[in-house]
């Protein structure tokens, strides 16, 4: 099983999604997760990944026993292309203990520009997805992501999770 993590915060909590899949082609979720938890507290420090969701996905996790090779979230698993940066990724995966592989997805560029091995095009006039893994070659993961469902540049699941997070239902 492979996971795609989402989270939003509401006027009075924060939510996470997870949308439950089995092949990267998929067009529909084969399950859907939802949990809220307290708003977090203060945003992380400039330049620090904001972690406050993550006790909130792994509460997700452990709440509906969800044990998935890999994990696909909004952002970074690092911040930097040397991987010396650690994003939210990273610490999914470090929480984790390595249990999981996971593959950031980004519709925004690295700082101060992203080197062309971490752009995925999904359509030929659109910027290009930023892919980052930890725990799966990334050629592995892009070409995972190039054979996502959706003919916009993001895969309709992560649309899903995204949706799900912030209330709106499928």
């Amino acid at each position: 099983m492979k996971l795609i993590l989402a989270a939003a915060q509401l006027p009075d909590c924060l939510q996470v999604a997870a949308v439950a899949f089995d092949a990267w082609e998929s067009a529909e979720a084969d399950r859907t997760y939802t949990t809220r938890a307290p708003l977090p507290q203060e945003p992380a420090p400039r330049g620090a990944p904001d972690l406050r969701a993550l006790p909130t996905l792994l509460q997700l996790l452990h709440q509906h026993a969800l044990a998935p090779e890999v994990i696909v979230v909004d952002g970074f698993v690092d911040l930097d292309p040397a991987g010396t940066q650690p994003g939210f990724g990273r610490a999914l995966f470090d929480a984790l203990q390595g249990r999981a592989a996971v593959v950031g997805l980004s519709k925004s560029a690295m700082k101060p520009a992203t080197p062309e091995q971490f752009e995925v095009h999904r359509e030929d006039e659109t910027p290009p997805l930023v892919v980052t893994t930890a725990g799966l070659d990334l050629g592995a993961a892009k070409a995972r992501v190039r054979a996502m469902h959706g003919r916009k540049r993001v895969p309709t699941l992560v649309k899903l999770a995204a949706r799900l997070a912030k209330g709106s239902g499928d």
